[in-house]
């Protein structure tokens, strides 16, 4: 099995505020050509770190890969140390200088002297070229073990991994190939998915299966792999399938859609239109909803009622309704529900009100606590629910869970 490793370098990529994209679409890239990538490294603006955490990478893996710290500043180490990380020399390329040159003068400036820097390329390493920036990259290989450093913008290094070094990876990797699957769940905890996923995937050892729960659903990742694409395609389709089966109606994607693009999806094949009425999410529902290419064909209209007077006046709600049983209640959510339907005239409306934090809450509703009304061809009906988590998860998984009430009252 081939082997390899992926080290991001940057202090920023330590700090709360820039996150490692690179890796996952490397890995991505890795796995469907059956490289294991077995270690995943973020190291910050430190030569001697950087130098040690490089060579060790080269000792027990088969390809190692860097992104990032090939900039013209002080802080961009990643030429010098992890040339000393594999025991070489940097050497000057003047067809780089002068290649950097002409790329200023086309940007309508001189090159700044500093940025002579990015011409060092490692001894014996082959130079790849950087169309869409200043940094070229490099592809170092010795005694079977390969190096790649990359710059770090994905905008550079994808196009300059997929024409300069994945057609070179694939001409040496084992003839494997990956299929993947997506199921995803709502509605259910990740425990609860494992105990009934497990006797099922346990019992398909060349698939590779993970379950993770993200802000609002449960993930169930699948990796087949075969000896051609086609087998493992059927491989993955055929568990996928029968978690499918066994999860039931909480699983509403198979292949990783969005719960807005399922229910979009939904409302097209039947011709149907939906419209909502939100409160504490703040138009979240319908944000969604319309970030899917296409959703004019069934989004019709959307209302914010934050205010009980608004919920009175835009949508009709009766204020004895809210003045007996509160806006956070299953009547004033129907109500909203139905009333966002008649004024919309859409076949289906979905409404939300409730407490999202950190303040409103009591005890006989504290925060989290929330209403979804629904409105359709059937009738008006609502479900209360008690979620966890701060403003931002609350909202947000409200939104989840409104959107997963109106795709389970069309698939009834």
């Amino acid at each position: 099995m081939t082997t390899a490793e992926i080290i991001a370098i940057g202090s920023e990529l330590l700090t709360p505020f820039k996150t490692d994209t690179n890796s996952l679409w490397l890995t991505e890239k890795l796995n469907d050509i059956g490289i294991e990538v077995m270690l995943k490294t973020i190291v910050g603006d430190d030569g001697g770190r950087l130098e040690e955490t490089v060579r060790d990478a080269f000792k027990r893996s088969d390809i190692v890969i860097t992104t990032g710290g090939l900039g013209p500043t002080s802080d961009d180490i990643t030429r010098e140390f992890t040339a000393k990380a594999i025991g070489r020399a940097l050497v000057y390329h003047d067809e780089i200088e002068t290649l950097l040159r002409e790329r200023f003068r086309g940007w309508g400036r001189e090159m700044p002297e500093i940025n002579k820097r990015q011409a060092y390329v490692i001894d014996g390493a082959e130079v790849l070229p950087n169309p869409h920036g200043s940094a070229v990259g490099m592809l170092f290989e010795d005694s079977g073990k390969m190096l790649v450093v990359l710059p770090g913008p994905p905008r550079e290094n994808q196009p300059m991994f997929e024409h300069h070094v994945l057609p070179r990876l694939k001409a040496t990797a084992s003839e494997v190939y990956s299929a993947r699957r997506v199921l995803k769940v709502s509605g259910m905890g990740e425990s609860a998915v494992d105990e009934i996923a497990a006797p099922i995937y346990s019992r398909y050892s060349d698939i590779a299966t993970s379950i993770l729960f993200n802000k609002s659903e449960v993930e169930i990742h699948l990796a087949a792999r075969s000896e051609t694409a086609e087998a493992a395609a059927i491989r993955a389709a055929e568990l996928a399938d029968e978690l499918a089966a066994a999860l039931g109606k909480a699983v509403f994607s198979t292949d990783g859609e969005s719960m807005e693009m399922v229910v979009g999806r939904l409302l097209t094949e039947r011709g149907e239109t939906v419209s909502t009425a939100e409160s504490c999410t703040g138009g979240l529902v319908a944000r969604r909803l319309t970030e899917v290419p296409g959703s004019s064909r069934y989004f019709v209209e959307g209302a914010v009622t934050y205010a009980n007077e608004a919920k009175i006046r835009t949508l009709g709600v009766p204020a004895e309704v809210i003045g007996t049983h509160g806006a956070v209640s299953a009547e004033c959510a129907e109500a909203m529900a139905a009333g966002m339907r008649e004024r919309a005239r859409t076949d289906h409306a979905v409404s939300i009100t409730g407490v999202a934090g950190p303040d409103g809450g009591s005890e006989e509703k504290p925060v989290g606590t929330v209403f979804i009304g629904y409105s359709g061809p059937a009738g008006t009906r609502s479900i209360g629910l008690k979620l966890p988590g701060d403003r931002y998860l609350i909202r947000w998984r409200t939104s989840q869970a409104a959107l997963d009430y109106l795709r389970r009252q069309m698939i009834k």
